[in-house]
């Protein structure tokens, strides 16, 4: 649902309001499109569970902010319902403006067409026009440090490269608000610190950060504000540093 309005700018990013979804621990179960519909009416059924539940928060725009949690608490399945690639079964979802997904990156690609014709399709899915990826080729290329790899189809890639080129097609979308899931800890140093620098640039400019990872580093390089979420509920919204605090006092600094 986008909040944006012609005359004057929502006061936030993105917010969410009692949100929540369930999913079923046996793949053999199937929901049906009652099951669906019925939201908060329908009562857990055995075999499911609340993968988050009455998550409510509200981003404003220029924030930087850190999802902190173990492993399977929650945090990239925020930001896919964030990111509208997944369907809440109660409560809502609203951003102002777009999304820039650093969200499994490299999903949308297609392992039969070349380099160049991924990077046209990719961005073309996310929005930019053909004069516009053409202006950016160079640089997404540069950014990559793949242009010997141009008309090699993409399934030859090795997983940094591809990587590499997914970030880079990404980080040229001029959406207002980032997602980003750990794609940071993939690829070799000095492409890392070459990301840093893009979203530190990013957030230089006013873009709003939303960003999961399990490196503290980061989560105090990039983030102000930190979201702790421990069995799909939020436990702590606040400060950055509380957040780590509080987390690392419940289950050990990694």
């Amino acid at each position: 649902m986008d909040a944006t309005t012609a005359d004057s700018p929502a006061p936030f990013a993105i917010r969410t309001t009692g949100l929540g979804i369930r999913f079923r621990r046996n793949r053999r179960g199937r929901r049906s499109f009652k099951d669906l519909l019925a939201g908060r009416r329908r009562r857990t059924r055995p075999g499911e569970f609340w993968a988050l539940r009455d998550v409510s928060i509200e981003v404003r725009p220029g924030e930087a902010i850190g999802v902190v949690g173990r492993n399977g608490q929650g945090k990239s399945t925020l930001l896919k319902l964030v990111a509208g690639v997944m369907i809440a079964d109660e409560g809502t979802v609203e951003i102002t403006g777009g999304v820039a997904p650093l969200i499994e990156i490299t999903g949308g690609f297609v392992d039969d067409l070349t380099v160049r014709d991924n990077v046209y399709l990719t961005a073309g899915l996310h929005g930019m026009t053909n004069a516009q990826i053409d202006a950016k080729f160079d640089e997404i290329i540069e950014f990559a440090d793949i242009g010997d790899f141009l008309d090699t189809p993409y399934k030859h890639l090795s997983s940094g490269m591809k990587v590499r080129i997914a970030f880079a097609v990404i980080s040229q979308l001029e959406e207002p608000i980032m997602l980003v899931d750990e794609v940071l800890a993939v690829g070799d140093k000095a492409f890392r610190e070459k990301c840093y620098r893009r979203i530190d640039e990013l957030l230089a400019g006013g873009r709003t950060l939303f960003f999961v990872s399990h490196n503290e580093r980061d989560l105090r390089r990039f983030c102000t504000r930190g979201l702790y979420l421990d069995k799909g509920a939020l436990v702590l919204d606040g400060p950055i540093d509380e957040v780590l605090a509080r987390y690392n006092a419940e289950h050990g600094a990694e």
